[in-house]
């Protein structure tokens, strides 16, 4: 008779390792998950049983005038920040190349911001885009104006870009570095001797290998658009006129303040879908098959 064979103290290892990752995932995100699918299609206020409507909250979200007007916001949000990410971390990804002595300080100095507590840069920002506050006093002294960064509603959104893109450009800067350091030198030197100028190597040669940096750069850029609490909600409190209600806002507002958890899942589940989609339509349009060889 064939015995079975023992396994090795390696493949238990491995198990336990893999067995306490498996119960990890299904208690804090499995379980979440169809908990979550479960509520949207059902009615409950915390305290009660749910109760099932079926597609009753997908129809009152999608006729939620303010939910698609949260949306409609991120995406003027992403016209608006996306450019100033990618140019911010192209200025801090070609900086660095320049840089001697002190590389490594320096691009940890850019980590700090990504790493600050929200709420104290959004508290800091408060005061800086205040009307009395000093980019306005500086304003004021050099040019003679003042700028409604919160309280106009075409600038509002802008001001909370401004903040975030500071918050985020150093580690999306540290991203594209990482791909600059793979990019051969030759064929810089190539294409000086074919007297290719600045603008020529930095739109067929360094972009172009960049591709992969640029997609992951785009991605977080997106994530962090759907995502986006903390800075509106404490800058401008969604104002002025709704001009930057988000939809983890909206989430909030409904589950919490509002009582109504079961809207907020359904919500939340839109969110996520379209982020999704939005990802996937990206990759289509801007993703290249990047090679050297």
């Amino acid at each position: 008779m064939n015995r079975r064979p023992h396994l090795s103290r390696e493949a238990w290892i491995g198990l336990a390792l893999a067995g306490s990752y498996l119960l990890f995932t299904a208690v804090f995100w499995a379980y979440p998950f169809f908990w979550l699918a479960k509520l949207s299609v059902t009615q409950w206020r915390f305290f009660d049983t749910p109760v099932f409507t079926g597609p009753r909250n997908l129809l009152l979200t999608l006729r939620d005038p303010m939910f698609l007007q949260a949306l409609w916001n991120v995406l003027r949000f992403l016209l608006l920040y996306v450019p100033l990410a990618f140019v911010g971390a192209l200025v801090v990804a070609f900086g660095l190349q320049h840089v001697g002595r002190g590389k490594a300080f320096i691009a940890l100095c850019f980590l700090l911001s990504n790493v600050s507590s929200g709420v104290a840069m959004a508290l800091v920002f408060t005061k800086i885009f205040s009307a009395t506050g000093p980019l306005n006093r500086l304003l004021f002294d050099w040019a003679g104006i003042a700028i409604p960064w919160t309280t106009d509603p075409q600038l509002a959104m802008l001001a909370i870009a401004l903040v975030v893109a500071w918050k985020f450009v150093g580690y999306y800067g540290l991203i594209l570095y990482s791909g600059l350091l793979t990019i051969p030198k030759e064929l810089y030197d190539a294409a000086r001797l074919d007297h290719a100028g600045p603008l020529t190597r930095l739109f067929r040669i360094t972009l172009p290998l960049l591709n992969p940096q640029l997609m992951m750069v785009l991605v977080f850029a997106i994530l962090v658009s759907f995502g986006l609490f903390t800075e509106p909600f404490l800058i401008t409190g969604g104002g002025p006129a709704d001009s930057t209600v988000t939809p983890q806002m909206m989430i909030y507002e409904t589950a919490f303040r509002r009582l109504q958890p079961s809207h907020a899942a359904m919500m939340s589940i839109l969110v996520s879908a379209a982020t999704y989609l939005l990802i996937v339509v990206a990759r289509r349009l801007f993703e290249r098959k990047v090679t050297l060889a």
